[in-house]
């Protein structure tokens, strides 16, 4: 909108008004503007926003036009059903924004509780909801606005501080709205419309407004009660549950007890075998300890021609094997084809045993001696 087209809703615009700046602590209370049963003047909106006394509703008056990225609020109308925004946008166009409540019976309620927490959702306008609340009232009706859902929102509005622009505050929410005005007219399919920010801001007051309140839309109470106690009220749900079973349910799922047994078994056994056979080894296998060896190994005759193009023939089906030069505790590859390197001979004499051989063997060749060792085993 235009400032032209808002003048009759802008006080400081009105004919006769004595130029004093609109106060923020006490606006509207002490200036001159008519009460109802007065519905003020026309305006070019009347049509849209349904003002007028043909409508039943007064249009808002506003202490002045905010600056740009700035926001204000009318609050002169206790009676109105709605609440009225004003945003100034950044290239100083004017958006005029209305946001009323009413209970739709054509609705129901899920809320889902998991290990993660909860979370409660409202499913609309659906014709195969059964669970919508006008199967259960048929007398609910729908679209009837709440006054008393105003004195909500005006205070939620003013901690959110939609109304800061009456002191020219350039409060950060109020940035925000007024970067979401369209420039075109054109919705901006990245960007949510200004009518959904204010919706998702002002829904809290929904729930903030639906506490403590009954589970009818009609006051069924004739006679005093003690509102300092809690009533029961009665309401049509329907509960799903998820469980878990530890067990089987149907007979022939027993036959898992076997899986069970034998994997449970099966634990337990590697279990014993690590218990008796402590320690760790070095898996050779691998390939940065393969590389490590190859580099540190003798050369070999088994490969010879082979440095520029790889092993071809008979040399791929060359033995290999890791042995140990205990003197220097070093580990080396050698094939069985051919004779030990002189400086690494294999220790001759009878293989000592475990017990002995922790009194003066080192770490490494104990575990040369584990891998090396042939046993029986029943993995």
């Amino acid at each position: 909108m235009t400032s032209k087209e808002l003048s009759p809703m802008v006080l400081v615009d009105w004919p006769g008004y004595n130029g004093t700046a609109p106060n923020a602590t006490n606006y509207p209370n002490g200036y001159d503007i008519p009460r109802r049963p007065s519905w003020l003047n026309e305006t070019s909106v009347d049509d849209l926003f349904a003002f007028g006394e043909r409508h039943g509703r007064r249009h808002p008056v506003f202490p002045k036009l905010p600056k740009p990225y700035n926001t204000v609020l009318n609050a002169t109308d206790m009676e109105s059903d709605s609440l009225y925004i004003l945003i100034t946008s950044p290239n100083t166009t004017y958006m005029l924004c209305s946001i009323r409540s009413w209970m739709s019976p054509n609705c129901s309620s899920r809320y889902h509780a998991g290990m993660s927490g909860g979370s409660m959702t409202a499913h609309c306008n659906n014709p195969n909801d059964r669970l919508a609340y006008h199967h259960s009232q048929p007398s609910a009706t729908s679209g009837v606005t709440n006054v008393n859902w105003t004195t909500v929102a005006v205070q939620w509005a003013l901690a959110v501080s939609l109304n800061a622009g009456i002191i020219d505050a350039d409060a950060s929410n109020a940035r925000l709205l007024s970067q979401l005005i369209p420039t075109t007219r054109a919705l901006d399919h990245n960007a949510p419309s200004i009518a959904e920010a204010l919706a998702v801001l002002a829904g809290c007051t929904i729930l903030v407004s639906g506490l403590d309140s009954p589970f009818i839309h009609y006051w069924n109470y004739s006679s005093p009660i003690d509102f300092g106690k809690a009533q029961y009220q009665a309401f049509n749900a329907t509960v799903r549950s998820q469980d878990y079973s530890s067990g089987g349910i149907q007979h022939w799922q027993g036959l898992f007890y076997v899986v069970l047994v034998a994997v449970f078994l099966t634990n337990a056994f590697c279990l014993g075998y690590f218990i008796l056979h402590r320690g760790l080894v070095t898996d050779f296998i691998e390939p940065q300890n393969l590389f490590a060896l190859s580099l540190n190994s003798p050369p070999s005759h088994a490969l010879d021609g082979c440095c520029g193009g790889g092993p071809e023939m008979k040399q791929l089906a060359t033995s290999w094997h890791i042995e140990l030069d205990r003197p220097r505790d070093h580990f080396y590859i050698h094939s069985w084809d051919e004779a030990s390197p002189p400086n690494m001979k294999k220790r001759k004499g009878k293989q000592k045993k475990l017990w002995e051989m922790q009194l003066d063997e080192s770490p490494v060749g104990l575990m040369y001696d584990r891998l090396s060792t042939k046993g029986t085993s029943l993995l």
